[in-house]
């Protein structure tokens, strides 16, 4: 009758199950050499990810199936640094689940407030559950525990290593120097004048400077460079114009605001955009900045005809790519 007048009554917590661990000490031992295992394998997890982030050149590429190519680097730290912290979690929720304290407590609701009667309870009951957790006896664990909140924070900590060098003099410079000729970016051959066609855009790199070497990346960001041909009578700096071959004229591809490529040409206008931020430049005035956030022209490069094929008859005159505190 109860039940037919009140379908929601309280039904009350079910009686409670013991688990094999709170029976069976052997059980619970199995089970502290669980947590205790996954506590150690964060450990050498932590110290792998040091490992790889040292030894592990940035640019090494293998094939991971079924990913792909990808950075060997970033799959190590990726790998290492979730292990480590998935093994802290892992071992934390198995600890709780089979050696700490299952017995259903409840209490009544009670104001936001606590009175000094409660505190006195909570802290009670905090020391009880400290107790009940073998925090203090199971010292295995505990150890453990401590070796892995101890260790991860090194993850972070050896990042610090990319804080330095500093960088001295090598954003000044790139690859192109006298004689250097000009090479098609797509192609892989040297370039002729009648390579670039009026209106159309090329993209160049330095002969010599390979994909498949090691250092390409970091020197194509500073190497990269554009060509077009405009009309001479329609270039409108003097020495954009000195600087030019039949009116062909070569700026670095590296934006000025914060290093991104260009790679947006008008036709009509002779102007570039960086698709990044919006920045715009006027490639039939001395490269200059238009509209957008950058802070300074293009830099040209000066170029010649040697032999039939297209070379720089300098190297830059400026630094390439944003500004840098010490480009003075």
């Amino acid at each position: 009758m109860a039940k037919a007048d009140n379908p929601f009554a309280d039904p009350g917590l079910p009686p409670h199950e013991h688990r094999a661990q709170d029976i069976d000490e052997r059980a619970a031992k199995r089970s502290e050499r669980t947590v205790a295992l996954l506590f150690l394998v964060s450990m050498i997890a932590t110290v792998g990810f040091i490992a790889a982030y040292v030894a592990i050149p940035i640019d090494k590429i293998v094939y991971i199936w079924p990913i792909g190519h990808i950075s060997a680097l970033n799959f190590a730290l990726g790998l290492t640094l979730g292990a480590a912290l998935f093994c802290i979690g892992a071992g934390a929720v198995h600890w709780a689940r089979t050696l700490m304290s299952d017995v259903e407590v409840a209490d009544d609701r009670h104001p936001i407030e606590a009175t000094p009667e409660v505190k006195a309870k909570v802290m009670a009951d905090f020391k009880a559950g400290a107790e009940e957790s073998g925090f203090g006896r199971r010292k295995l664990i505990r150890n453990t525990m401590f070796g892995a909140l101890a260790l991860v924070p090194l993850s972070g900590v050896v990042l610090l290593r990319d804080l330095g060098p500093l960088p001295g003099t090598k954003l000044r410079t790139t690859n192109w120097k006298k004689g250097v000729r000009l090479v098609n970016q797509s192609t892989n051959l040297p370039l002729r004048p009648e390579d670039i066609a009026v209106g159309s855009l090329t993209f160049a790199k330095p002969e010599g400077l390979e994909e498949d070497s090691e250092d390409f990346n970091e020197h194509i960001a500073k190497d990269a460079l554009m060509l077009v041909r405009i009309q001479p009578q329609n270039i409108k700096d003097k020495q954009e114009l000195a600087w030019s071959h039949e009116g062909i004229v070569a700026y670095s591809k590296i934006c000025t605001h914060v290093g991104c490529p260009i790679s947006l040409y008008e036709q009509q206008t002779h102007h570039v955009l960086c698709p990044c931020h919006q920045s715009t430049f006027d490639l039939a005035d001395g490269g200059r900045v238009i509209f957008g956030p950058a802070g300074h022209a293009l830099p040209q490069l000066h170029i010649t005809e040697k032999d039939g094929f297209l070379e720089a008859a300098s190297g830059f005159a400026e630094p390439v790519g944003p500004s840098f505190w010490e480009r003075g």
